[in-house]
């Protein structure tokens, strides 16, 4: 039931050339001209609103989403549903709290929605920095099992060809942004999203159909078989091993929310709109793609379980993440017709291109903060040209130690690195955010606090955490050194993440906090409305 036949295998080995091709061939023809920043950017902010929200949706659903949050929802049920559902709140939040600030505040990166209140290089090099920490643990995760996933698909063990699969997936990653530029890999974004929510809508369909259009039905026998029996429909599974298992749940899908919706590669598609309106109806396209994805990954989970069984899950994937190929596969049948074999073929290629697609925006987006806060914004002052040819061998700074990282690492458990991304976004990046944007008397110190503790609190967090040792599905599972039980920081460093911006605040004194303030209110209007203050 969860083999591939061979004719399957080729059609998909065709396919992901066939995508390869195409997707490098756009971005050829959509890359900018030499010196001409703003188009390699933001692609002019000349997108339509439609095109640009499809584009942030195809940023916010990665490949760990599409992979890591099916699996969850296989092997945990209710609980997977609840992770789910906060990645599509993740974006509500970033749709009506931070979309229009940030798009008023910045101009490229980050470092430019900070530097309009605070200049200086510091400020820059900072946020570059938090950038490349919270990007790169994701990249290196959804890189990593590249070579894992074609050798599900194509049917071969070979470690010396999954490394070959990473070296040249990797390498065309690279491509993609130094070519591409944003609104080359826009396009990238915006294929795979409707080839996602495209050929998973179809797959959700065929398994409604399969259980009668009955959900109570399907859940109950997803149930049956998860070996959980009805725990599987209830809270707290996923953290049953815990000592706290609710306080963990929570901290998680607080992480998730506040996360997800300030990772810097989903950020930087706000800069692409070209008003305040536009990013409205931007992300009034994003959300609603989200949300269908939930539910249609959701459908694919139980019906997967449902269809094959817990074990036949894990035998394929401890973490259970082949479980949305599995179900797309389970569906057919034993037997498959050659139109059922195209479909499935479809889906393969538009995991195919997830990846692609995922990994090139983040390198993007770190090769952008690179180029444009580090190296333009030095002593000396960069033309156009030299700031381009910057920008595109960042991307190669940035991707060859990830690819280089990711075949050292390609067999080891890499969930904890997602969780690091994770919660490096909402301990570091989003208190500097809210702080940033709303807060008058924020200052240069505490601005420094929020990114460089937050960061730090995280990262020596993590170290303790029971994703990384104590138990079977750990990074070290052999080894355990867990002082801080729980699966995220969140606990800790959201509040640490808050506390060290309002105390680097305190500290700095009244003199510069009023300085500060004063900074703030000559760019709050543009800021909070897009409204250019008049003298009075």
């Amino acid at each position: 039931m969860t083999g591939f036949s061979s004719s399957a295998q080729s059609m998909s080995l065709v396919a992901f050339t066939v995508v390869a091709t195409i997707t490098l061939l756009l971005c050829v023809m959509t890359g900018p001209d030499r010196d001409d920043l703003d188009e390699f950017y933001t692609g002019y902010s000349s997108m339509s609103p439609m095109r640009n929200g499809l584009a942030v949706a195809g940023d916010y659903i990665s490949a760990a989403t599409v992979l890591g949050t099916g699996g969850v929802i296989a092997l945990f049920g209710y609980d997977g549903v609840v992770l789910a559902l906060s990645t599509a709140l993740s974006l509500m939040l970033l749709m009506f709290l931070l979309a229009e600030p940030l798009r008023n505040a910045g101009r490229f990166t980050m470092g430019d929605v900070f530097a309009r209140r605070m200049p200086g290089r510091s400020i820059r090099i900072a946020a570059c920095v938090v950038t490349l920490a919270a990007l790169m643990p994701m990249m290196l995760v959804q890189l990593a099992g590249t070579g894992d996933l074609l050798a599900f698909l194509l049917g071969f063990s070979s470690d010396s060809l999954k490394t070959g699969c990473i070296i040249g997936l990797g390498t065309l990653m690279i491509n993609y942004a130094a070519i591409g530029g944003m609104k080359g890999t826009a396009l990238i974004q915006i294929l795979k999203i409707v080839m996602l929510l495209g050929s998973g809508a179809v797959i959700a369909v065929l398994i409604l159909n399969k259980f009668d259009w009955n959900l109570g039905g399907l859940f109950n026998t997803a149930a049956e078989n998860s070996g959980a029996g009805p725990a599987f429909l209830n809270s707290g599974l996923q953290f049953a091993s815990g000592p706290n298992p609710g306080l963990d749940m929570i901290t998680t899908e607080l992480v998730v929310v506040l996360g997800g919706a300030v990772l810097p590669h989903i950020t930087m598609r706000m800069y692409t709109a070209g008003s305040a309106r536009e990013v409205r109806r931007s992300m009034s396209w994003a959300v609603p793609a989200v949300a269908l994805f939930v539910l249609i990954i959701t459908v694919i989970g139980f019906g997967t379980v449902a269809m094959i069984g817990r074990k036949a899950i894990t035998a394929a994937d401890p973490q259970g993440n082949t479980t949305y190929l599995l179900g797309s596969r389970a569906v057919f049948g034993t037997d498959p017709s050659t139109a059922e074999t195209l479909l499935f073929t479809t889906v393969t290629a538009a995991i195919f291109l997830t990846v692609l697609a995922s990994v090139a925006g983040m390198i993007l987006a770190c090769a952008n903060s690179l180029a444009h806060d580090v190296f333009a914004h030095g002593k000396k002052q960069l033309s156009p040209r030299r700031e381009m040819t910057l920008a595109r061998l960042s991307a190669a700074a940035v991707g060859v130690p990830t690819i280089l990282l990711a075949t050292l690492v390609q067999h080891r458990n890499l969930q904890p690195l997602v969780t690091l991304s994770l919660c490096v976004g909402a301990s570091a990046i989003a208190p500097a955010l809210v702080y940033g944007l709303f807060w008058r008397r924020y200052t240069r110190a505490g601005l420094l606090c929020t990114l460089i503790g937050g960061s730090v609190s995280t990262f020596v967090l993590m170290t303790g955490t029971t994703l990384v040792s104590g138990s079977p599905v750990s990074a070290f599972p052999d080894h355990d050194f867990t002082w801080f039980p729980f699966t995220t920081t969140g606990l800790l460093s959201i509040p640490l993440g808050f506390a060290f911006g309002w105390l680097g605040t305190m500290l700095s004194g009244r003199q510069q906090a009023e300085e500060q303030r004063r900074q703030y209110e000559a760019v709050e209007g543009w800021i909070l409305a897009g409204v250019v203050r008049r003298g009075r």
